[in-house]
């Protein structure tokens, strides 16, 4: 299935918006888990089966498990989300940004080797640092854009020809998307941006980093960011869900942080 045919399943069958985040801190793990050398996979895969039903994608991000030497288990990880929730779309959270035959590797590396459904992408060295992931269809390529972080406006909010960089972008990846893969990062923390990039972008698929710990707003993130249908946004919580609990309850508390998260974004959905 494409990326984007199954960012829609979540958003209309499951009735989701939600993306959960999986940044497995082993610091942070259940005391439970933490001298399994498993830890990392079991971790998440409890966070994964207790809250599959109520998310529209999974988005690990690959320095936790790369800093770990836990990169078996990421692809491990990834192989039961496609094995036991088929239906639930994979964003590998990379922010790769390189060209041509580097650029190739990257992407090998992202859907072949670890069989990730999108990656997100740094444009910032233009369309040839794009094109090699687009020679993958069925893949979803997610560009940063206007990010959560305090220092993106260092360079995303300067002027460009009349306009912010950010909207420079997204105007950009209007040009670029030959066959409906890309989707851009807005952050949470700037809803007058996600209006300013829905505005510019029509119905292309936003991923919104910073509800939870990182204190973006629902109601705004989502009356900013809504397709006419409701839909159109991946809207990611990590720390707040999956780090609900440090018990032996952890994977429940997820679910039940997940589910609450889910139905404050639904309560924002009708236009």
């Amino acid at each position: 299935m494409r990326f984007i045919d199954a960012i829609n399943e979540g958003w209309t069958r499951r009735d989701t918006l939600l993306c959960v985040g999986l940044d497995p801190d082993p610091a942070r793990l259940p005391v439970a888990l933490r001298d399994r050398p498993d830890a990392i996979l079991t971790f998440c895969r409890g966070i994964v089966d207790a809250t599959a039903d109520l998310v529209c994608a999974f988005k690990p991000q690959i320095a936790y498990f790369a800093a770990h030497r836990a990169e078996d288990q990421l692809e491990a990880l990834i192989a039961h989300i496609h094995e036991r929730h088929p239906d639930v779309p994979v964003i590998l959270d990379a922010k790769r940004g390189d060209i041509g035959s580097t650029a190739e590797q990257y992407a090998v590396e992202a859907f072949q080797r670890f069989g990730a459904d999108a990656l997100t992408v740094n444009p910032y060295m233009g369309h040839d640092s794009i094109e090699p992931y687009l020679a993958w269809p069925d893949k979803g390529v997610i560009l940063l854009c206007r990010t959560s972080n305090p220092g993106g406006s260092d360079l995303q909010f300067l002027e460009a020809g009349g306009e912010r960089v950010f909207e420079r972008v997204a105007r950009l990846a209007l040009d670029w998307d030959r066959n409906g893969q890309l989707a851009l990062v807005v952050g949470a923390t700037f809803p007058q941006e996600i209006a300013r990039v829905r505005g510019i972008v029509g119905e292309m698929p936003l991923l919104v980093p910073g509800v939870g710990a990182q204190g973006g707003d629902v109601r705004a993130t989502v009356t900013a960011g809504r397709t006419r249908s409701g839909n159109g946004l991946m809207i990611n919580s990590s720390r707040a869900i999956i780090y609900a609990s440090r018990g032996e309850d952890y994977a429940a508390a997820a679910r039940a942080a997940a589910l609450a998260t889910r139905d404050e974004i639904n309560r924002w959905r009708e236009p």
